[in-house]
């Protein structure tokens, strides 16, 4: 007879939140996973960004981001198996360590997904007057999106429409995306093969070195850190393939298999667009170099005529906007599935657990998420166009804390269990703890680059950088609220309604 000490498998305080079942597959929800990420937005977003920090490097930045995103995403797929959850890193976290890490985790993400939701709607306001202003062949209609007030008031009709959306269940969502990720990435694609052919005809133009696939020629680790951190926000969003894991088939395996999927369809469009753009504009200041400002602020805007030609451009604006749109909704799924489960075992109001007897989808969380989004954005908006941009750059320092603390939960979960094969050893602690480093040195390293005023939009408050202000604040702020949301309610701090996993005695004959 042997005695072992490993974690119990059965949790039986985890609990059904209503939710719909059997309602996404495994190309659904690959879907789900791509439209989160937004490949369209989020190039157009960083690609300017990134030549700035790391030049000609881009392309390497963005594989290197890609490896923790990828080892991460193996710790995730290890925790679903075991304990498929919509609360995922909350709750997990919550199992592994203790309620107060796992509030903390679930506020990092949420604290993520606000932020995007918002800038997502921003883009999509900016590339829809654009589209509109090259239908009608109006310059005063493309410019529409840059008038604060007609900007504010178009996102929060989009927020709203988004929030109607998603309001009504996975199953109206999951038929939207397949029109909507189908043509931005048939787009993405189109754009990539008439950038490299047309490459010779551009007066900025360069040819391939493998050397751009280099990172060790970065020409430093702060440049390198912080093109990691814009690399690591145009990956966020795979793991909305888990966070739909309690209304998808098979949801113990097919969400891990999913973000796996979606992993390797991103980082192939990624580098592949990275290469394209860079052959044909070169990384110069002048004309359409990625150097200039006048294109890095909006690539594909920029680069719309001269690559497609003026009778295809419309098609990248638009593609633009459904990806930032499509975006937008699926979006909505991680943040009020982490609320819904939060509030579920009490860490957030009971109100938030609601979900609609019809759609059997969160209610008051989507509601609320939707009305956090256009809060924010316009408060941003309001406060200084620089503040929205600081955002994006704080959004490295959310998704490397909460998804590294994801990472290092998979491997305290499952200590007990590395000793018993090869596999368990790799799956459950090697990859996801070489992933959590990785994501913690970045954490530090941009929270030490961020002080700087300089770094972002060159913004400060007394003296210290609005970008560390803006991540490290939130991130404090949300302990605060955890602090007073304990002392009024502090039943899911005693680990009443779900308990941090102790090892079991499993004695084996």
């Amino acid at each position: 007879m042997t005695v072992e000490q490993r974690p119990a498998t059965g949790h039986a305080d985890l609990r059904s939140k209503g939710l719909s079942t059997n309602s996404v597959g495994l190309l659904a929800s690959v879907v789900l996973g791509v439209s989160s990420i937004a490949p369209v937005y989020a190039l157009t977003a960083t690609l300017g960004p990134t030549v700035a920090e790391v030049g000609l490097q881009m392309p390497a930045v963005f594989l290197a981001g890609f490896l923790p995103m990828l080892l991460v995403a193996y710790a995730y797929r290890e925790l679903n198996r075991e304990a498929p959850d919509c609360g995922t890193s909350f709750t997990w976290t919550t199992k592994a360590f203790n309620p107060y890490v796992g509030w903390l985790c679930g506020w990092g993400a949420l604290l993520a997904t606000i932020i995007v939701l918002s800038n997502l709607a921003g883009v999509a306001v900016s590339f829809f007057y654009l589209l509109l202003g090259e239908i009608t062949g109006s310059e005063s209609v493309a410019t529409l999106g840059d008038d604060r007030f007609v900007n504010v008031l178009t996102c929060v009709a989009f927020v709203a429409l988004a929030t109607w959306i998603t309001y009504r269940g996975v199953e109206v969502t999951k038929r939207l995306q397949y029109v909507l990720v189908g043509f931005q990435m048939v787009v993405l694609a189109i754009f990539a093969v008439l950038a490299l052919a047309k490459a010779g005809d551009a007066p900025g133009s360069i040819s391939f070195d493998v050397s751009w696939l280099d990172p060790t020629a970065i020409s430093s680790f702060s440049a390198f850190t912080a093109g990691l951190s814009l690399s690591l926000f145009i990956y966020w969003g795979w793991d909305t393939c888990l966070t739909v894991n309690e209304e998808t088939a098979g949801s113990a395996r097919t969400p891990g298999r999913a973000a796996l999927v979606t992993m390797l369809v991103i980082i192939v469009t990624y580098v592949g667009v990275a290469i394209a753009v860079q052959v044909y504009a070169g990384v110069g200041t002048e004309g359409a170099g990625l150097g200039n400002p006048d294109t890095s602020d909006n690539v594909f805007a920029a680069l719309a005529g001269p690559v497609m030609g003026p009778g295809l451009a419309f098609l990248l604006f638009l593609a633009v906007v459904a990806s930032s749109a499509s975006s937008l909704q699926t979006t909505f799924l991680p943040p009020t599935r982490t609320m819904l489960a939060m509030a579920t075992y009490g860490a957030l109001p009971r109100r938030l657990a609601d979900v609609h007897p019809r759609f059997l989808a969160p209610s008051t969380a989507t509601l609320v998420a939707g009305a956090g989004t256009a809060a924010f954005y316009v408060g941003m908006t309001l406060i200084s166009e620089n503040v929205l941009i600081d955002t994006i750059y704080a959004l490295g320092l959310m998704i490397s804390f909460y998804y590294g603390l994801t990472a290092f939960a998979c491997v305290w979960y499952f200590r007990r269990d590395l000793g018993r094969s090869a596999r368990d050893l790799v799956f459950k602690g090697v990859l996801p703890l070489l992933g959590g480093l990785a994501l913690a040195a970045v954490f530090v390293q941009t929270a030490i680059d961020t002080l700087d005023p300089a770094y972002g939009s060159g913004s400060s408050v007394f003296g210290v950088g609005s970008v560390f202000v803006i991540g490290i604040g939130l991130l404090v702020g949300g302990a605060v609220l955890m602090l007073l949301w304990r002392a009024r309610h502090p039943e899911f701090f005693r680990g009443e309604t779900l308990r941090r996993d102790t090892p079991a005695l499993i004695i084996d004959e």
